[in-house]
């Protein structure tokens, strides 16, 4: 009985003595397949990083091409529509350019005609400032003929002589200059009444005197006319106040 009993117990160790190096082997086997495996999901983790990283990146410029896109359409909407405008805008002005032009093919006869007319006028009006008038009518006839000055300011130039001429017929003036009658010529002050009367006193107040239009001549007036010329004188120079003077006046009869 002995003997049984221990057999069995030698081959029960026995066994286990077997067993244990063949199960740590497995266990052993386990544990560096588990690492291995461990190893391989941490690599495979960083590779689904590797790529969520690169996903989100790829998403941002893809969100970011989206954004340009559509701002870049937008600024060619905007520049289609500028275009468009400025189109318009040249067609608009090609065509006040050729306007111009026919314009100025008109005005400029229309500017000569204005200059003789003034000429004509100064020739044939009673002669006061003779000089200067005729000055700024040859002026004129010599600023047309510059192509340095535009159109616009010859005709300015040409309204501004108008204004002059016109304010004439409005105002008294009072002025010293020659007086040209046949061959003699002196020195006297002169009082135009508007376009109207012009009349003349000599420097030593012996002489009074006036323009006939009629007659186109100077005509001496009697002495009782002196001292109304001489207050005219005064008035027009603001040395006396405005006031009623008595002097004869010789229009041209119109032809019927």
């Amino acid at each position: 009985m002995t003997t049984l009993k221990g057999n069995k117990l030698y081959g029960m160790i026995l066994l286990i003595a077997i067993t244990i190096p063949s199960y740590a082997e497995t266990l052993e086997h386990a544990i560096d397949t588990q690492v291995k495996t461990d190893i391989s999901a941490q690599k495979s983790q960083q590779k689904v990083d590797t790529l969520t990283d690169e996903t989100t990146q790829i998403l941002a410029e893809y969100r970011e091409i989206l954004r340009q896109t559509a701002s870049l359409r937008a600024y060619n909407d905007q520049l289609d529509k500028l275009v468009a405008s400025q189109r318009k805008e040249l067609d608009s002005i090609n065509v006040q350019l050729r306007n111009i032009e026919t314009t100025q093919r008109d005005i400029v006869p229309l500017m000569l005609k204005m200059i003789d007319a003034m000429t004509q006028f100064v020739a044939l009006d009673i002669p006061f400032l003779p000089e200067e008038r005729q000055t700024r009518v040859a002026q004129l006839q010599t600023l047309m003929e510059r192509a340095d000055v535009a159109l616009a300011e010859k005709y300015r130039r040409i309204l501004e002589a108008y204004q002059v001429e016109t304010e004439y017929g409005r105002t008294i003036e009072a002025y010293q200059d020659d007086l040209v009658s046949g061959d003699n010529t002196r020195s006297v002050e002169f009082l135009r009444i508007g376009r109207v009367s012009l009349y003349y006193l000599t420097l030593d107040g012996l002489e009074v005197g006036m323009w006939d239009q009629a007659l186109g001549e100077w005509q001496q007036l009697d002495n009782e006319y002196r001292q109304a010329v001489e207050q005219g004188l005064k008035i027009a120079k603001k040395q006396l106040p405005p006031d009623l003077l008595v002097l004869p006046v010789k229009t041209v009869e119109v032809a019927q």
